[in-house]
């Protein structure tokens, strides 16, 4: 069996038994994927002890949790973790069973091919991107505070590889020509700048990996698409999907 569901933002209580009770006829063979903002790798330098007992609950569950990035992720912790093959594909595992597939990805689960790839760029950022070591930060941060225009914090609260590297665009596009461009289901934070479009009526701004995924939406042949990021849960077509609260089966 494979679930999927949206962000999370390092609360996982639908995934308690008395939100999910289907997963008391799963297994670690069956998965419950999240489409990016998973949150569990969040604390600045080391694995803190709201995130320890997180991840052991995730672990303790019966089935596997999967998760592609978001936007709202401590790259800097989570790319630190060993790069490992699982299923086909690159991943990094922050326990066992509670496994992070990387960007530009395909991997072979429970007889469906699933296409990844995570990020997508920060919508809160209307006050800008904060330098801690910047000579001015206290007064900026200050004056901020005082305002009402979010704003995030380098390699605290904001993270430039919300967004993909180059080699990340290159190797989804070689890894998708490896399976004649062609999968099962693909699973991303965000969605291709037609689909945004389509959802938000313009409302968000295309970027490089809307701009990619756009790419992808255009030269992939899949059956459902699922993505987060935008916080609802709706059927934009009858491919796509956006994912939030909703927790669906899709195998």
């Amino acid at each position: 069996m494979i679930y999927i569901t949206g962000d999370c933002h390092a609360d996982f209580s639908r995934l308690s038994s008395d939100n999910f009770p289907e997963q008391k006829g799963m297994t670690k063979d069956d998965y419950v994927i999240i489409c990016g903002d998973f949150g569990g790798v969040w604390n600045k330098d080391t694995e803190s002890p709201r995130e320890r007992w997180d991840m052991e609950w995730l672990e303790s569950k019966p089935f596997t949790t999967l998760f592609v990035d978001g936007n709202h992720e401590n790259f800097d912790r989570l790319y630190a973790y060993p790069v490992e093959e699982w299923h086909g594909g690159k991943v990094h595992k922050t326990r066992d069973s509670v496994i992070h597939l990387m960007r530009g990805q395909v991997f072979e689960i429970d007889g469906r091919s699933f296409f990844t790839f995570g990020g997508a760029s920060s919508h809160d950022i209307q006050g800008g991107i904060l330098e801690p070591d910047a000579p001015d930060y206290k007064a900026q941060k200050k004056k901020l505070d005082m305002g009402c225009q979010p704003y995030r914090i380098n390699h605290i609260s904001w993270w430039a590889k919300e967004l993909p590297t180059q080699a990340e665009l290159a190797e989804g596009l070689e890894n998708l020509e490896k399976h004649d461009n062609e999968v099962d289901f693909i699973v991303t934070h965000c969605c291709s700048t037609s689909t945004q479009d389509l959802y938000s009526g313009g409302m968000f701004k295309p970027d490089l990996l809307t701009d990619y995924l756009e790419k992808i939406r255009q030269i992939a042949t899949f059956k459902k698409w699922f993505f987060g990021h935008y916080h609802d849960n709706r059927n934009i077509n009858a491919e796509e999907i956006l994912l939030y609260e909703q927790i669906i089966r899709i195998s």
